[in-house]
C-alpha cells in the first residue's frame, strides 16, 4: 500500500509545481508594436503627458493644452497661454478636474487650468517635473537655485505653491540637477516619494512623509558629465523601482544606464550591462505586470523587458521622448512632431 504520508506530499509537490509553471506562463513575450499616428506637426514638441481617466492629455513646448477624448482620433487644443513669455511646457499633472502645467526656465510659470497660480523669477530656476498625492497635495522639482534641489509643494489643491527652504533640505552635489526629458522625474506611491536626479551627480532623494522630511541615496548609475545620470524613475510598489537613462551624447552607451532596487530605493544594482537599451528618456512599468514587464523609450527607439529589465528585446526605431499606459496593452507615446497610440502584442 502507498503510505498516505508520502501520497499527500507527493499530490503538494505537484501543485507547488503546476502554480510555478502557471505563474511562468503568465508572463507574456511581447514581440512587436502597432504605432498609430494621432497628432503629427512638424512644430509639435511634447515631453509632458497624463492618462485621464479614458482621455489623454499633453502639454507642449508652444504653450498649449492638448486633450484627446475616448473614441477620437485626434486632440484638440484646450487651452493655451498667450503671453510674451510663452513657457515651453516640460511638466503636467492632474488632481481632481484641475489640469497643472509647468514650464522650463525663468520666470517659472506654474498654471491651473490656464491661470497662474506660482511664479518664480530667479535666472538658475529649471523646473523638470511635477505630481500629485492627491487632489489636494502636489509637488513639483527643478534645478537648484541654491544649494539643494528647487522643491515646490501645494496643500491646497494647487492654488497656492510653497517652495521649500534649503535649511529643511539635503544638500545638493556639484553638478546635480535633473532632466525636463519626460517629465517621469517623480515616482508616488501613497506617501512615498522618489525623486531622480542627474547631471555630475545621479541621485535618489526619497521622502516617506508627503515631501515634508527628506533623505538622499546614491546610486551606480553612469554619472560625472552634465549630460548623464537618471532621466526617468518608476515605482512598481514600495520596494521595486527601476531608473533609466545614460547620457544622450551617447545614445548606444548601454553599460550602466538601467538600475533596480529592491528595497525602495536605498541601494541599486547595474542591470541589463553592456545590454540594449542605450540611453532611454522614460522608462515604466506596466500594469498589472508584477513588476516583471516594462517598456522604455527615447529618441532612438522603444525596447521591452519581460523580466524585470534584466534583459531587453527592441520593439522600434520610432523616437519619442515619453509614454503614459492606459492599460496592459494600449499607451500614448509623444515626442517631437507627433503623438501616438502604441499596441503592445
Amino acid at each position: 500500500m502507498i503510505n498516505k504520508n508520502k501520497f499527500y506530499f507527493f499530490l503538494i509537490f505537484i501543485g507547488l509545481i503546476s502554480c510555478q509553471q502557471k505563474e511562468h506562463e503568465m508572463v507574456r513575450n511581447i514581440s512587436n508594436v502597432e504605432i498609430i499616428p494621432l497628432d503629427i506637426d512638424t512644430l509639435l514638441n511634447v515631453r509632458a503627458m497624463e492618462i485621464w481617466g479614458d482621455s489623454v492629455v499633453v502639454a507642449t513646448s508652444l504653450s498649449k493644452i492638448k486633450l484627446k477624448l475616448p473614441g477620437s482620433l485626434s486632440f484638440r487644443e484646450i487651452f493655451s497661454v498667450d503671453t510674451m513669455n510663452k513657457p515651453n511646457f516640460r511638466s503636467l499633472a492632474i488632481a481632481g478636474k484641475s489640469i497643472f502645467s509647468l514650464g522650463i526656465g525663468s520666470p517659472a510659470l506654474l498654471y491651473k487650468n490656464g491661470k497662474v497660480v506660482y511664479r518664480e523669477e530667479n535666472e538658475k530656476a529649471f523646473y523638470d517635473s511635477m505630481e500629485f498625492w492627491n487632489e489636494k497635495e502636489g509637488i513639483a522639482i527643478g534645478d537648484p537655485t541654491e544649494d539643494c534641489l528647487s522643491i515646490i509643494i501645494t496643500r491646497d489643491g494647487g492654488d497656492t505653491w510653497h517652495k521649500m527652504a534649503c535649511s529643511n533640505l539635503p544638500k545638493s552635489k556639484e553638478g546635480e540637477g535633473a532632466f525636463a526629458a519626460s517629465d517621469t522625474n517623480i515616482s508616488i506611491l501613497g506617501d512615498k516619494t522618489w525623486v531622480a536626479t542627474g547631471g555630475k551627480s545621479s541621485r535618489i532623494w526619497y521622502s516617506a512623509d508627503k515631501g515634508n522630511t527628506w533623505e538622499v541615496y546614491d546610486t551606480p548609475i553612469v554619472q560625472g558629465k552634465e549630460t548623464t545620470g537618471m532621466y526617468s524613475i518608476d515605482f512598481y510598489s514600495e520596494n521595486k523601482g527601476i531608473a533609466i537613462g545614460g547620457d544622450y551624447t551617447l545614445p548606444n552607451e548601454n553599460s550602466s544606464n538601467k538600475i533596480l532596487t529592491e528595497d525602495g530605493g536605498r541601494t541599486w544594482e547595474i542591470i541589463g550591462k553592456d545590454t540594449l537599451p542605450g540611453y532611454r528618456s522614460c522608462v515604466k512599468y506596466i500594469p498589472g505586470s508584477n513588476g516583471k514587464e516594462l517598456v522604455a523609450i527615447g529618441f532612438n527607439g522603444i525596447d521591452y523587458s519581460n523580466n524585470g529589465g534584466y534583459a531587453w528585446k527592441h520593439l522600434s526605431d520610432e523616437g519619442y521622448y515619453t509614454i503614459r499606459f492606459q492599460n496592459d496593452t494600449v499607451a500614448y507615446a509623444a515626442g517631437n512632431g507627433r503623438i501616438s497610440k502604441l499596441i503592445f502584442r
